[in-house]
C-alpha cells in the first residue's frame, strides 16, 4: 500500500484514520481488531503531534506505511519529533480508580499498547519509528495493490 505523508497537525487525523481503515479492510481484519488498530494509531499519532511537535514548538510530518503479509498487518509511523519510546512508558498506576480520580496522562499510550499484538519503537537517525503489528488469521487471501 502506498505510504501516506501528512503534516504533523491534528488536522491530519482524519486522513490517518482513513488510511488505517483502508489497511484494516485490505487485511480482512474483523471489526473489533480494526477498531483496536485505529485506536492505537490515533493515540500514537496524537501523542506525536501534541508532544513530539507542538509542545516542543516544532513542525514536521508524519509518514505511515502499511505492509501486509499472510501473517500480519504492519503499520509503520515515522516522525522527526522529539525522541520518545512509548514502549518504555509504565502503565498508569491508578487504573483501579474511577476516571475522575485518576491523574491526567499516560492512558492513551497504555491503550495503544493493549490494542495491538506488538508495538516496536526504533530511533533511526533523526526519526522516531513506531511499528504496530496485528496478526492475521491463517489462510487469508488478499488483493493488495500499490494504489
Amino acid at each position: 500500500m502506498k505510504a501516506l505523508t501528512v503534516p504533523g497537525t491534528l488536522d491530519a487525523l482524519d486522513a490517518i484514520a482513513e488510511y488505517t481503515i483502508a489497511a484494516a479492510e485490505a487485511a480482512n481484519l474483523d471489526p473489533d481488531t480494526s477498531y483496536n488498530l485505529r485506536l492505537a494509531i490515533d493515540e500514537l499519532v496524537t501523542n506525536i503531534i501534541q508532544h513530539g511537535y507542538k509542545t516542543a514548538d516544532q513542525t514536521g510530518t508524519i509518514r505511515l506505511q502499511a505492509i501486509l503479509s499472510d501473517r500480519a498487518l504492519i503499520l509503520t509511523i515515522e516522525d522527526k519529533g522529539v525522541p520518545y519510546d512509548p514502549t518504555q512508558k509504565s502503565p498508569p498506576r491508578d487504573l483501579h480508580l474511577p476516571p475522575e480520580h485518576r491523574q491526567m496522562g499516560g492512558l492513551g499510550i497504555y491503550l495503544a499498547m493493549k490494542s495491538v499484538d506488538r508495538l516496536i519503537y526504533e530511533r533511526v537517525g533523526d526519526r522516531n519509528r513506531n511499528i504496530v503489528m496485528i496478526e492475521r488469521p491463517a489462510g487469508l487471501n488478499y488483493d493488495w495493490s500499490e494504489g
